[in-house]
């Protein structure tokens, strides 16, 4: 049985238990529902709509070609029928899609106003895979922390093209105050969230957001109730999204040069499209205990569930996610084992815990990088700056999702035995 905030009830067959919803969009939702009950404010997700309101915003039509209008489609359909998404959701889903939409009208301006753009090359890019709930965010952040790599941040994820108004010299990009707002949206939605995965305006993001271009999006499927969708999804080859992202990557890396850093679990589910459209990609693969990380990643995507849906199975989500995991390990040893192994470095997340500065040095070794005692010295400070729980302490539990650990080992049994992770403590 799902939970139900819009009625404060929960579930009595999980013990997991939603936080409670702020006030104010509590009264927002209200209110918006009784004025879609007499026909009044309904938020239309119709595809004309939306690819109207990306040209009205933009003050662009051509959209170079039709191929995201599929995936668009499909996600609208499951957006419709399967999400569930309350009022302020369904608001925020849409003004997702349009800023995506216009994203790509404005892309598509700027390859023909700039075709040395597409003749950007992105050399020996990084991707840091693995897990949800491995250290990958740690290491991506510290990693940004060396000159010579250039990591996606959440406010250019969310606007990666360029206004096009020029700044003026020494003024500040409004992408920038975009992001800020969207990132005090976030913690007043859902501030529990940032103790799960801290979102930030100004600190690297992952990739997977400009693969949201393509609307080929393991996002959706992640983070919210899209089962048609999902299904689809895993059954489309999604050499187009990472063809998107290759091309996402070339225009940021026109406005700001550097060595691509790039990081996000989804990534081992698809490390052959990623090599077909990087071949001399460096990929740093996390290890940690699947049995833990599971708990973990079941809580974290109900957490996000919530930001758009009042109604959230924690069962559900578990089955969907743990299955995931289990796909995208076994999915990865496979590729590695066609390609070989001098694109990869295994790294333990045990090994990052216990001497982070040591893995990324193990790391930057990997990469050619010599770094300097300036720049090791301010990934220190980072860390000093960062503590673990700094934005509260995470809660989770396996049983809470309907998942039974003994099983789940056994699945995960084959990549714990390559690898040789060592098991956690469930309640630690």
């Amino acid at each position: 049985m799902p939970i139900d905030l819009s009625t404060e009830r929960e579930p009595s067959a999980s013990g997991f238990r939603a936080p409670p919803r702020p006030r104010a969009v509590r009264a927002l939702n209200a209110g918006w529902r009784a004025l879609s009950r007499v026909g009044i404010g309904r938020v239309s997700l119709d595809e004309d709509s939306l690819v109207a309101a990306a040209r009205r915003s933009s003050g662009l039509r051509d959209f170079g070609d039709d191929s995201f209008r599929e995936p668009l489609r499909r996600m609208l359909a499951s957006l419709e029928d399967e999400a569930r998404l309350h009022p302020l959701g369904r608001i925020t889903m849409r003004q997702t899609l349009i800023r995506s939409l216009a994203t790509r009208l404005r892309m598509q301006q700027l390859r023909e106003l700039h075709p040395e753009i597409e003749r950007i090359p992105v050399a020996s890019p990084v991707f840091i895979v693995g897990l949800q709930r491995t250290g990958t965010t740690l290491l991506h952040r510290l990693l940004d922390r060396e000159p010579s790599l250039r990591a996606l941040l959440s406010w250019e994820a969310l606007s990666p093209a360029p206004p096009a108004a020029p700044v003026r010299p020494g003024g500040r990009d409004p992408r920038m105050r975009t992001a800020e707002l969207a990132e005090r949206a976030l913690r007043t939605l859902a501030p529990e969230f940032f103790a799960i995965h801290p979102v930030e305006a100004h600190a690297p993001e992952e990739d997977v957001l400009l693969m949201d271009l393509s609307f080929l999006s393991p996002t959706v499927d992640a983070t919210l109730r899209a089962p048609s969708y999902s299904a689809w999804f895993w059954e489309t080859d999604q050499t187009p999204a990472y063809e998107t992202l290759k091309r996402a990557i070339q225009l940021l890396l026109w406005q700001r040069p550097g060595r691509y850093l790039g990081k996000t679990p989804h990534h081992l589910h698809q490390l052959d499209r990623l090599l077909d459209v990087f071949p001399d990609a460096k990929i740093v693969q996390t290890h940690r205990d699947p049995v833990r990380v599971a708990a973990s990643y079941c809580s974290m995507m109900c957490h996000g569930r919530l930001v758009f849906s009042d109604e959230v199975d924690p069962r559900e989500v578990g089955r969907q996610l743990c299955d995931g995991m289990v796909s995208g390990v076994t999915s990865a040893m496979q590729v590695r084992d066609r390609r070989g192994g001098e694109s990869f470095l295994d790294v333990s997340y045990a090994d990052v815990i216990d001497d982070p500065i040591g893995q990324v040095r193990r790391i930057l070794d990997f990469l050619s990088i010599e770094p300097s005692a300036a720049t090791l010295d301010e990934m220190r400070r980072w860390i000093d700056r960062n503590p673990k729980d700094k934005h509260g302490a995470h809660r989770y539990r396996l049983e809470d999702f309907g998942i039974d650990p003994t099983q789940l080992a056994k699945d995960f049994a084959p990549y714990r035995a390559r690898y040789q992770i060592p098991e956690e403590p469930l309640d630690a």
